[in-house]
């Protein structure tokens, strides 16, 4: 217990630290991106060239810094963290150099301005982090592994929005098919103490004057909303279902096109900092201020969208000549000669193909934020779209309540986020980060909605990843009825070693598969006392053992222990043959011999399946165990082995013939 409250402390002021850090130094980049536009103000040229100059520069290095540290820090790290977490060994994801690689990748795009964002970074951060300096004296066991890098996940959204309720189930929602309940304590502790450092940090750094929520609102709480308004709502929550999977659907496309054997693909692999180089100039140009920018608020930067999206005034009713006190930054919003309407629907759609496509660039990147700004986008549309439609607010009990635009704009990025990552936690995340629950109810409506739609169209923007890398992540069973069992799917020819296998049997096994463990069989053979499984023993083992068997420090033994009066099938002192003629000689005769399993390390138990155990049992079984393998056993005799590939590609399988049978049989239901 000791243990565990010491490294969650370490682990929560560490990513406390590495976000506030992140933040800290990608403010004062935009800071001096901003700056610079100012300053060059009435040159329209220069002001042209340092808007699209600045960011290319950040983004096209932290391609490189990248692509020459560690390939892997590339994109979210969520798809890679979910199949770690299935129990699969990635190579090269949680190490020290994949971390240094996305801290200043990520701190590098963030600094850009352009529409990435690090929150779900932070999840493949902390699991980093916990992986590294904290998790290999505390639990050994691999299932206790991966069971607490779930902690680490939970760490990551609260340490970067100061959200540690929702982080929690965040986490949860988008890593986790099976949750421990008894490390729920332990995120919940470590979030919260992380989310904590990280706020006490803004109030040092004078970024804010106390410990209040990041993007704090306010609404009004007698009276936030009215039953009659709950139809628009539901229309948000419905309409960025669809949405949300146009935009997973709109990523998968553009990644699966740059993945495509062309001619300009492969130009662009070549050379690769021209695609992150060419979207950056093309996304730069359209948010250009005195340009096409200004009818879609460009000179606002990500955190300044999201604050004025929030805000309490209503659009519509602001004159454009005069602002009313307070406005801000908001005030961009609005143009003499364009509608809000106009503004607002411009922002969305082209926000909505620049956040698609520039997640899609070699560099450390989430989907998060980009899409957050979107749902709210269209949300505050919505809301300035009610305001107008009811001008002088809704009447209830003789009481006039005006419209919050404000409002419909926080509902809406709960609900896009909801839809794009397939979680309901995002309203909790949302009225943490606003600091105002008056609108969890429709906002629970909402983002339910929003799921349910989103759901039944395009797999989670996480998940669609994992389709597009062909990572080895077993997915969902769907519901239903399935007379299919274990002894259906399995391999039947199993590679083993028996009790009296020699060491030429074990050379040829170990040449001939790529097996990361191998079974134990008490004898081959038909008789009803062969086959009987014993164990199982990692190939490291069998492979460290033979390569001793043959070692020339073996063979020098071998040759002191020998005495001139016995008998040897190999004569080691003989200077009539040729040296390597007798060390050929001696390896063969050592080959014939039986390998001693009692000295090596043998599981004896490995897991075992009947063969009539159902589908449905072992994908569930294979989820919440993280299971790589299963041996299949008749009466303790082997018969067979199931591995997760055989389980993925029937499910694949399963689902594509189920599509078939609805599409050549429409109106049936299965």
């Amino acid at each position: 217990m000791g243990e565990d409250w010491i490294f969650l402390v370490l682990l929560g002021l560490t990513m406390a630290l590495v976000s506030w850090s992140m933040d800290y130094a990608s403010a004062k980049s935009l800071q001096a991106y901003k700056w610079m536009h100012g300053e060059l103000k009435g040159n329209v040229a220069l002001q042209y060239l340092a808007w699209v100059t600045y960011p290319m520069i950040l983004i096209m290095f932290a391609s490189l810094f990248c692509h020459l540290v560690s390939p892997q820090a590339i994109g979210s790290g969520i798809p890679e963290l979910k199949t770690i977490l299935r129990g699969v060994v990635l190579k090269e994801y949680l190490t020290l150099k994949a971390f240094v690689a996305k801290v200043i990748g990520l701190t590098a795009g963030l600094g850009s301005g352009m529409p990435v964002g690090k929150e779900v970074n932070l999840f493949y951060l902390s699991t980093i982090c916990l992986s590294l300096f904290l998790l290999p004296p505390i639990d050994p066991n691999p299932y206790g592994y991966t069971d607490i890098l779930t902690v680490g996940c939970a760490v990551g959204v609260g340490c970067c929005f100061g959200t540690p309720l929702g982080g929690v189930l965040f986490s949860i929602e988008v890593t986790s098919t099976y949750f421990a309940v008894r490390n729920y304590w332990r995120g919940y502790f470590a979030a919260t103490f992380s989310a904590f450092i990280f706020r006490v940090l803004s109030v040092w750094n004078k970024d804010a004057v106390t410990i209040t929520a990041l993007f704090k609102t306010n609404f009004r709480m007698d009276f936030p909303f009215d039953l009659q308004e709950l139809p628009a709502f539901a229309v948000i929550g419905i309409s960025c279902g669809f949405l949300g999977a146009f935009f997973v659907y709109l990523n998968r496309q553009v990644v699966l096109f740059m993945r495509r054997p062309t001619a300009l693909t492969r130009f662009l692999t070549r050379h690769r900092l021209i695609y992150p180089g060419a979207v950056t100039l093309i996304i730069a140009t359209l948010t250009f201020p005195p340009g096409f920018g200004q009818f879609m608020a460009g000179e606002l930067m990500p955190r300044e969208c999201i604050n004025s999206l929030f805000d309490n005034f209503t659009w519509t009713k602001i004159s454009g000549t005069s602002f009313p006190p307070g406005l801000g930054r908001s005030a961009a919003w609005l143009h003499p000669s364009v509608s809000v309407f106009v503004i607002l629907l411009l922002f969305f759609i082209m926000k909505f193909w620049m956040s698609a496509v520039s997640t899609t660039m070699p560099i450390p990147s989430g989907a998060f934020m980009p899409v957050f700004i979107l749902g709210a986008a269209f949300g505050r549309l919505v809301g300035e779209i009610m305001a107008t439609l009811f001008p002088n607010g809704i009447l209830f009990d003789g009481i006039v309540y005006r419209i919050l635009p404000g409002g419909y704009a926080v509902i809406g990025a709960a609900a896009m986020t909801g839809a794009v990552t397939h979680t309901v936690s995002t309203a909790v995340i949302c009225f943490e980060l606003t600091g105002q629950i008056s609108h969890i109810l429709p906002m629970m409506v909402a983002v339910i909605l929003a799921n349910m739609v989103a759901q039944g169209l395009q797999p989670s923007l996480y998940d669609s990843i994992i389709q597009v890398k062909k990572l080895p992540y077993l997915p969902e069973l769907a519901l239903g009825k399935y007379n299919i069992f274990v002894e259906d799917i399995m391999v039947r020819r199993v590679k083993f070693l028996s009790s009296q296998s020699t060491f030429r049997e074990l050379n040829h096994l170990l040449d001939n598969t790529s097996l990361k463990t191998i079974p134990l069989v008490d004898s081959k053979g038909t008789t009803t006392q062969s086959m009987i499984l014993l164990g199982s023993i990692e190939r490291t083992e069998l492979q460290a053992v033979f390569d001793w068997w043959l070692s020339p420090e073996r063979r020098a033994f071998e040759r002191g222990q020998s005495s001139p009066g016995q008998g040897s099938k190999v004569i080691f002192f003989s200077f009539s043959c040729d040296w390597l003629m007798q060390i050929k000689a001696w390896e063969e005769a050592e080959l014939d011999k039986p390998v001693d399993m009692e000295q090596i390390r043998i599981d004896p138990s490995p897991f075992q399946l009947v063969e009539r155990t159902s589908l449905h049992k072992t994908h569930t079984l294979f989820s919440l165990l993280g299971l790589s393998h299963a041996y299949v056993t008749s009466i303790g005799k082997l018969v067979g082995v199931v591995a997760l590939k055989e389980v993925m590609v029937f499910y694949l399988l399963l689902g594509f013939f189920i599509c078939m049978f609805f599409v050549s049989s429409p109106g049936v239901i299965l």
